[in-house]
């Protein structure tokens, strides 16, 4: 008897304990992040967490969501799709109601996949590859940015109506889906702009030797009117050096990759010219009204100011599910994503509504083209395309 006693309290204790966390579980809402903090994801990913704590702190100091305060954990993923995967599972476990996915297909689409499998909502921060889409990831999942078709367009137009480049040479970094999309919306807009590609080449990311296509684009004989380079990380400092130290001179246009302080670094007052790229918003008052109070919350807390719109995705991935979790009036997936395919939203990465599940969630948004002026950045001002490729 003394032995079936002390299991039904230990039991009974179990189930209070529970009980209690449960509780504590219902005062609180848990977003979970799979933000890689290491690796060649982490300048995109990075900042997008920063990011996110601001946002996190400033609901909190006011009041919360649905009366309740946001919990936001964060577990490296490492630059690596299959850790991702693997914490989105872990953060699940941990109580996550919604799930902030990284910056890319490649890397974000394995925590959009476990949040889906979970039944609830994965947003990522500004993965733009089409296949960030609810026909690839289910009727749950979202991106906060603009996709590439968008992107793409963006710089195609620029270049082709603003400018008056007639000629491209555009080369693909074959590293993945993004910086493949991302060259092929640019070249069919640009065609489609008038524009002419003289030569389309590729290139392995981490290759560090750009010879073979320079050799290629001097066979030509001429010169293009702009260089269209759409590759990540360290290596798009690289190229453009290769290409300046042999020459070409042309200015040089690309997406959000280019959104890299340390890029731009690298490039410094010599290399960092002539640059322009495709983005999610500029850390200045001129993208937006709201964007001081942004950079005064998160110097306050991070002890210096944003150097990259990064940042401000993470802010705007935690403020959209804010406002969509006080539209559903709980965080239930299905109530969350209905508020997101109906709700129109007011961001510092600029307005944004969605389209339906049946339409991929395809995200309605402009974008920023920035140009580097002696390796600093530089705001050129808001665009949104009259038309963009299908995707």
């Amino acid at each position: 008897m003394k032995t079936s006693r002390t299991t039904l309290l230990s039991t009974a204790a179990a189930l209070l304990l529970l009980g209690s966390a449960a509780q504590a579980a219902d005062d609180k809402i848990i977003i979970g992040g799979a933000m890689s903090l290491t690796g060649v994801q982490a300048p995109l990913d990075t900042p997008g967490v920063k990011g996110a704590e601001v946002a996190v702190k400033y609901l909190n100091d006011n009041g919360g969501v649905l009366g309740k305060q946001i919990e936001f954990i964060n577990i490296d993923g490492k630059s690596d799709p299959v850790t991702v995967g693997n914490v989105a599972v872990e953060l699940i476990d941990k109580g996550a109601q919604l799930i902030m996915a990284p910056c890319d297909f490649d890397f974000g689409s394995p925590a959009g996949r476990e949040a889906q499998e979970a039944g609830i909502v994965g947003i990522s921060t500004c993965a733009s590859d089409p296949l960030y889409s609810s026909w690839s990831l289910g009727d749950k999942q979202f991106t906060l940015s603009m996709w590439n078709t968008t992107m793409g367009a963006v710089a195609a137009d620029f270049a082709a109506k603003e400018k008056g480049w007639k000629t491209a040479y555009v080369v693909t970094d074959q590293f993945i889906a993004y910086t493949k999309s991302l060259s092929k919306y640019f070249v069919e807009q640009f065609k489609a702009d008038g524009g002419e590609v003289i030569l389309e080449d590729t290139y392995t990311n981490g290759d560090n030797n750009f010879s073979a296509q320079i050799a290629r684009l001097q066979a030509l004989g001429k010169k293009p009117d702009v260089i269209f380079l759409s590759s990540y990380g360290q290596d798009i400092g690289a190229i453009i050096r290769a290409l300046r130290e042999v020459g070409y001179d042309a200015p040089v246009l690309g997406g959000d990759a280019y959104d890299d302080p340390a890029m731009h670094e690298a490039l410094g007052e010599k290399f960092g010219n002539n640059v322009y790229f495709v983005t999610h918003t500029w850390m200045g008052p001129e993208a937006h009204p709201d964007m001081p109070k942004f950079i005064d919350l998160y110097t306050k807390m991070h002890g210096e100011a944003p150097d990259t719109s990064f940042v401000s995705t993470g802010w705007d991935t935690i403020m959209l599910m804010a406002d969509a979790i006080k539209a559903a009036g709980s965080t239930d997936g299905a109530a969350v994503a209905k508020a997101l395919e109906d709700g129109q939203f007011k961001l510092l990465t600029g307005d944004l509504d969605y389209g339906t599940a049946e339409e991929g969630h395809v995200p309605n948004k402009a974008a920023v083209v920035l140009e580097l002026k002696g390796g600093k950045p530089t705001f050129v001002g808001w665009r949104k395309p009259e038309s963009i490729p299908a995707p």
